[in-house]
């Protein structure tokens, strides 16, 4: 009797693991494209949800269907007739393949019209003019420079709360991707190439970022935070950064743009003038008219021909 007891002892267990795993992760904080902080994100958790629920007009009566037939028409079920009709039914064929067409077409223009609807180029509307950042995929970390503001930071980007923030992103290395989850629009960073993207934080808060496209030995640890504070807070920040660290010269640029790994949040007090241009120079093969660093990366070059 007490072996009997402990093996339904057991078999209970096994249900409620998997049932205390799911309360557990159903408390966990939400994060990421699902946890949406600015008006991008949240566009692009609809278009996700619309999509989702137009797919599972198909996939759950298929279900229902599927495990409807298997019990009907199981071996012990004597009152199931499994004789085949040779007849064509033309119209249940049409039925049949209408209804998946349907869905496509649906699902097709909802993410067509979605899609062109949150082009990552178009401007954000907002009270305030829109902050201009560069960004910069290194080996492996990102640079952001501030061009109106003359500074720098590596690993992290400080943004206004409810601010519009355009994007122009390269890389001076391989391929790359920039994505901050929670703000919305992965982008592209090439090199020789420029790409733009518009965002915007809805309030203050810390938002990480990554490389979403595979780039070498120190790939998973390419990530940033970004942090948006209130336009005072931003100001005081530009202060200090101004006040303190290193200046991105030539010479500074030359040493941040070899390969490091986990690199620390660093900041720029000052950045050379036109540094994005030269580095899209460089990356083009023209390190004549660079005049920055030590010419392109070797894979980029070595890339080029």
């Amino acid at each position: 009797m007490r072996g009997t007891g402990l093996l339904h002892s057991l078999r209970r267990s096994r249900w409620l693991r998997p049932v205390g795993a799911a309360i557990l992760l159903a408390s966990c904080k939400p994060a990421g494209v699902l946890d949406p902080q600015g008006p991008i994100a949240s566009a692009e958790r609809l278009l996700l949800i619309n999509s989702t629920a137009i797919m599972l007009v198909v996939v759950v009566p298929v279900i229902v269907a599927t495990l409807a037939f298997a019990w009907w028409y199981r071996a012990s079920n004597t009152d199931a007739t499994r004789g085949l009709e040779e007849s064509y039914e033309g119209r249940l064929e049409l039925v049949i393949w209408s209804i998946p067409a349907l869905i496509v077409i649906l699902l097709g223009g909802v993410i067509w019209i979605g899609s062109h609807q949150l082009d990552p180029r178009a401007a954000i509307p907002g009270k305030t003019d829109p902050l201009r950042v560069d960004v910069v995929a290194l080996d492996w970390k990102w640079l952001f420079i501030y061009p109106e503001q003359g500074v720098a930071a590596v690993n992290q980007l400080v943004i206004p709360a409810a601010t519009p923030v355009e994007f122009r992103v390269t890389s001076a290395t391989v391929m790359n991707s920039f994505f901050v989850p929670q703000l919305g629009s992965q982008i592209y960073a090439m090199g020789g190439m420029t790409t733009h993207l518009s965002l915007l934080a809805d309030k203050p808060g810390e938002y990480p970022g990554l490389s979403a496209n595979f780039s070498g030995d120190g790939f998973s640890e390419m990530r940033f935070v970004v942090r948006s504070v209130p336009a005072g807070d931003f100001n005081a920040w530009l202060e200090q950064v101004r006040g303190t660290g290193s200046a991105l010269d030539a010479a500074g640029y030359a040493e941040l743009s070899k390969p490091s790994k986990a690199v620390p949040p660093t900041t720029y007090r000052s950045v050379e003038p036109k540094l994005f241009e030269h580095i899209l120079d460089q990356t083009m093969g023209a390190p004549e008219k660079a005049g920055v660093g030590a010419g392109p990366h070797p894979r980029v070059r070595q890339a080029g021909g």
